[in-house]
């Protein structure tokens, strides 16, 4: 069994979530904000959510205020900008931090089993996006950049 699935989460009305309840399944899974300049990709997330969710597709969104404050809202706040803006129906988390000493340690894993650019395991900006097949393994690390047809390039070929 993948470590990943030893973890637990907080949704985003703090409930306790453990990751094994996701396995089998295909997971993306992104450090997201309301107030970035990649906001907008909340509809290719929600797209890629609609269009594999059938296939066992889990989108996981995990607000984080870490990159020039640009998710300063409540969990309240966040989940009705995501309803109202986006029409998000995947799943959304608690807020977090992806790096230093209080980092997640979901996220501390992510960044462990799949590294950026030169090796480094920081996150750079929000919507960095973790693939994970249905082993929970780590098969992908994406850009904040990298929109909806990369990703799909690559969930095509795990799903």
């Amino acid at each position: 069994m993948s470590d990943l699935y030893n973890l637990s989460v907080k949704d985003i009305q703090l409930n306790d979530i453990d990751l094994s309840s996701f396995q089998g399944k295909t997971l993306l899974i992104v450090n997201v904000a309301s107030k970035c300049g990649f906001t907008p990709q909340y509809k290719d997330l929600q797209n890629l959510f609609d269009k594999y969710k059938e296939q066992g597709l889990e989108v996981l969104g995990f607000p984080c205020n870490q990159f020039g404050g640009q998710e300063p809202g409540t969990n309240e706040e966040v989940q009705s900008f995501c309803d109202l803006t986006f029409n998000v129906s995947f799943k959304m988390f608690d807020k977090i931090e992806v790096n230093g000493e209080n980092a997640s340690p979901l996220f501390k894993h992510l960044k462990h089993e799949s590294p950026g650019i030169l090796g480094t395991e920081s996150i750079k900006w929000n919507f960095t996006k973790f693939l994970v097949n249905k082993n929970g393994e780590v098969v992908k690390r994406f850009a904040p950049k990298d929109g909806g047809a990369a990703i799909e390039a690559e969930l095509k070929k795990i799903i």
